[in-house]
Order: structure tokens, then C-alpha cells, then sequence
């Protein structure tokens, strides 16, 4: 349907960091250039579309100029993706998309944390599909499922199914399969047993479902602090700077470069974020 990168971050489990991910990757991709239109499918949390109407705003009082991606939903159309009409929620869904494909270069969706009908077309556009997890076995379950005694890993879930039926269609319609990254999200500081045991049936999963295991964003303060701005640690210069700088913010920034390289999008992201400090 279009030249544009797609990049849907997904699961079926909320609280996991997906809208943290879509914002950053979106906010990356725009400082290096790229035409960047983001879909925020989470139609009644909105959080993507929240903090890109809090840009705006913030950018607009304080008279400052940063590249910004484009929403590609209008106000009436998110509304619109509420309908329980799941074909006509997909159908407005599909019009929208192809209209940002026709001019992005990358296209980046937020999906809900539960299975719907715009979750799986999303999925089924994807070039590389980003699911974040975090460090416990809560999230894996979203990905496999464990035996409780032995702790091996049982099966794949039913949305490692989704994805692997979305990768197959996807690899017989245009002769290439689609990109499956799981970020490993969140991480504690500390290395723990449960951290080793949950590291090594992720593994095994990748191995056996065809992924690619990365690391993801810890919970830093920044990440929460910037959020009502509008703004990513990629943003931060000397005149943007609603928050008073620190450690804390080098670390983020080497650890959104750290991603953007596990997502082989290093070249798209700009040099100001991408080298070293």
C-alpha cells in the first residue's frame, strides 16, 4: 500500500510503556528529518495524541521550533474510531492510513493493550512491529506461556500467533516477512534471579517464533517529567529546556540511541541525537 516504513508498537497487555516508545521513536525519527505520521489506535486512553497536542501548545507559547511528526487522524476521526462498528473503524482507519502514505517516510501506530479489529490491520501494515515488555513473568505470559512447575516455556500466546499469521500473510503478498523486535522494557537496575529466568524463556520464545530481542527505556523521572510538554530527552538543547538538566538525562539520551540502533533506524535519527557524548 505505500513506500512509507511502518512501525506498529504493540501488545495485547496495557501498562507495558508502548505509548512511551511510539512518542520517542516518532519525536527521534522527525530530529532527523523524516516525514513522520503517527496514528494513536488506543482510541480512549489517546496518550500519543495527548502529548502531541501538549507539543504543540508548549512549542507555540514558548515561541520555540522543534521538528514535530503529524497526527494523522483529525480530532473527528479519532472520535470516529470509537464506533463499535469494527468495519467501519477499520475502513476509516485504512482511508487514513493511506492517505499519510502517500506522503511519510515513516508512519508510526500506537496500539491498544487488548486485541481489536484495529490492532490486527495495524499489525498486518507493519514493517517492523516493536512490542515492549517489561521484566516479569506478567508481561511474558503475554508473549508464552510457562510451565508452572518446570518454568519452560509451553507454547507461544495468542498474540505471538497474531503477529506469526500477520508475518506469514504479509511474506506471501509482498515477498518479505515483517520485522518483530520485542524491547525488553523497563529493566531493573539490579540483576535479579527472576530477571535471568524471565531472560532466558524470552530466548527460547525468539527462537522458536522468529523475533528479535532489544533493550528498551527504563522508568526514568525525565521520561514522566517531560511528558506534559510535549517533549523527549531528543528535543533538550539550550533554549528548550523546561526542566532542569542532569546525569539522568545523558543516560536517557544514550539509551534512546542504544534503541534506535537495536531498531536499525540509527541513519534516520539525526546526528545531534546520535552521537556520542
Amino acid at each position: 500500500m505505500s513506500e512509507s516504513k511502518v512501525i506498529v508498537v504493540g501488545n495485547e497487555k496495557g501498562g507495558a510503556g508502548k505509548s512511551t516508545l511510539a512518542i520517542h521513536l516518532a519525536v527521534a525519527l522527525a530530529h532527523g528529518g523524516q516525514r513522520v505520521v503517527v496514528f494513536d489506535l488506543d482510541v480512549r486512553q489517546q496518550s500519543m495524541a495527548h502529548f502531541f497536542a501538549n507539543r504543540q501548545r508548549w512549542l507555540a507559547a514558548n515561541g520555540a521550533d522543534v521538528p514535530s511528526p503529524v497526527n494523522g487522524l483529525s480530532e473527528d476521526e479519532a472520535r470516529t474510531l470509537l464506533s463499535p462498528n469494527d468495519d467501519a473503524s477499520v475502513a476509516l482507519f485504512e482511508t487514513a492510513f493511506e492517505r499519510a502514505a502517500a506522503d511519510a517516510d515513516f508512519i508510526i501506530v500506537d496500539t491498544p493493550g487488548g486485541d481489536t479489529a484495529l490492532s490486527r490491520r495495524a499489525h498486518g501494515l507493519a514493517d517492523l512491529i516493536v512490542t515492549p515488555m517489561n521484566d516479569s513473568f506478567v508481561d511474558f505470559d503475554m508473549l508464552g506461556t510457562v510451565d508452572p512447575v518446570s518454568l519452560d516455556l509451553v507454547k507461544p500466546s495468542l498474540y505471538s500467533e497474531t503477529v506469526w499469521e500477520c508475518r506469514k500473510q504479509r511474506a506471501a503478498a509482498r515477498m518479505r516477512s515483517i520485522d518483530w523486535v520485542v524491547l525488553r522494557n523497563r529493566l531493573a537496575s539490579t540483576e535479579a534471579r527472576n530477571r535471568k529466568r524471565v531472560d532466558e524463556r524470552v530466548q527460547a520464545l525468539s527462537r522458536r517464533v522468529g523475533f528479535r530481542v532489544g533493550p528498551g527505556l527504563r522508568d526514568r523521572v525525565i521520561y514522566r517529567e517531560l511528558f506534559p510538554f510535549g517533549l523527549t530527552i531528543a528535543d533538550l538543547s539550550s533554549k528548550i529546556r523546561p526542566v532542569a538538566v542532569s546525569l539522568q538525562h545523558v543516560a536517557a539520551r544514550q539509551e534512546l540511541r542504544a534503541l534506535m540502533h537495536a531498531l536499525g533506524l540509527s541513519e534516520h535519527a539525526g546526528d545531534r541525537l546520535m552521537a556520542a557524548q
